[in-house]
């Protein structure tokens, strides 16, 4: 997971300064010290981490702070301050052309940094927003660089527009702004080649485009996992050909994030979007106040439930009969195999888990006691069941539990661990609904029907 190593360090910062009454300016010296210590360690540029430290330490040392009720936490607000201002501030979105106007995208970076699957990934994003994107395939080097795009567009329900490997990446671009002119795309999005490492031939090309073709927004995309190198890759776009905003991707992997807290600042280019995972809808719209948050151990709530709003499909009748059947305790495994399509939808209960506050000290533990294989099994588990058998779990007798070890290919004693669990987990569940009064709010819990419907298989 990004961020994990620098979210725990700082975690252990902030828990020595909660534990103290007063803080002496020794105090928040030794912390910061352990701050720049983490943060570099996170592979965040040498340059900005000094400054980072310097303004925090500045308005840390303040007469308001070292005499307030509670300064351990004052110092704790500011480091997050500090760090939304790092990343930007502000949300920045990709900029349109107005009214009925065609907006070009040109989608630049280095080969295997995921830009072809990115570029696919803003159509889709632009698409549920009401746009018309059209993908345009000018990468004529790459070995199946095309039809991978073409596979995309099709999957997202975009259309492609190719003129093969014979033509010259300007001429393609020219050609598809026409077609969108004539069929009606207000959003032309150019997936460009990429190289191994910046040439002059690539960027010569990618010159070429822009002197010939209106280019309203260049996008570049660089592997999070790269940390400061894809910092230097950024300054190097911007400098030879114009950059107006940063996509980072690979986000979800054993990275140390420190592309994300040193782009804004040494680029001064806006992070537009985080790539979170393989999927053509694993990709995050990037707020700096949440990624702070999630970098400081805060969780995200926000995120988790625009997440749920995008990928759980299901209508408000249901919805409230779910909810009152988890307020009574009834759900059965039908509700659960709906609950895990919908976890898997979100990314997977670790993911889930990653944005809840508090839990990034516990995500390591968590982590291990959450078995994907596991998973697997109990829901082979259900589907062996008959649909009145998952309706009705009291039919449930001896046989028929040996019939479904048998269908699932797990001992007995496997099926009968999960049946007690899955009854120990509804009385959990009115529990749970009688303190919090049976009522259901418009928060992750109560809006979305407790994840939209979705209970964990404990």
């Amino acid at each position: 997971m990004a961020f994990e190593s620098l979210t725990d360090k700082l975690q252990n910062v902030f828990k020595n300064l909660r534990g103290k009454g007063r803080l002496t300016e020794e105090d928040v010296k030794v912390a910061l010290k352990e701050v720049k210590l983490a943060l570099l360690e996170a592979d965040v540029n040498f340059k900005v981490v000094k400054q980072f430290v310097k303004s925090v330490e500045e308005r840390a040392i303040g007469s308001d702070v070292m005499n307030g009720l509670n300064p351990g936490q004052m110092v704790i607000k500011i480091v997050n301050e500090e760090m939304i201002a790092l990343m930007g501030s502000e949300t920045t979105e990709i900029q349109m052309q107005p009214g009925k106007a065609i907006t070009v995208i040109m989608m630049c970076g280095l080969q295997g940094a995921g830009k072809t699957t990115t570029t696919a990934k803003i159509a889709g994003k632009l698409k549920l927003k009401g746009k018309t994107p059209l993908l345009v395939a000018c990468d004529v080097y790459r070995p199946a660089a095309i039809k991978q795009l073409q596979i995309n567009g099709e999957k997202q329900k975009v259309d492609v527009f190719s003129m093969g490997e014979n033509q010259k990446p300007v001429d393609i671009a020219k050609a598809a702004i026409e077609h969108a002119k004539k069929n009606g795309h207000n959003v032309v999005i150019l997936d460009t080649a990429g190289r191994l490492h910046i040439d002059e031939d690539m960027m010569a090309e990618l010159q070429s485009i822009k002197a010939n073709v209106d280019v309203h927004q260049s996008l570049l995309v660089v592997d999070a996992m790269t940390g400061q190198d894809a910092v230097t890759v950024a300054k190097e776009f911007d400098e030879k050909i114009g950059v107006d905003g940063v996509v980072l991707s690979k986000m979800d992997g054993d990275t140390r994030g420190g592309a994300a807290l040193s782009v804004k600042a040494v680029t001064g280019k806006p992070i537009l979007y985080v790539g979170m995972g393989e999927k053509l809808s694993d990709l995050e719209q990037f707020y700096p106040d949440r990624m702070a948050s999630r970098i400081l151990g805060m969780g995200d709530v926000l995120s988790l439930i625009e997440k749920a709003q995008e990928n759980i499909s299901i209508d408000e009748d249901k919805e409230k009969e779910m909810a009152s059947r988890m307020k009574k305790g009834k759900f059965d495994f039908e509700d659960y195999l709906e609950s895990m399509k919908q976890m898997r939808n979100m990314g997977g209960l670790t993911s889930i888990l990653g944005m809840m506050p508090g839990m990034g000290k516990q995500m390591k533990d968590m982590e291990s006691m959450v078995d994907e294989k596991q998973l697997a099994r109990t829901e082979a588990i259900v589907l062996s069941m008959t649909p009145a058998e998952r309706k009705n779990p009291k039919l449930l007798n001896p046989s028929r539990k040996h019939r479904i070890a048998k269908g699932a290919g797990v001992d007995i004693a496997v099926v009968n661990r999960f049946i007690k669990q899955f009854e120990q987990s509804q009385k959990m569940m009115k529990q749970m609904s009688g303190m919090m009064g049976g009522k259901r709010g418009r928060g992750v819990f109560g809006g979305l029907g407790g994840f939209g419907g979705m209970k964990f298989p404990f």
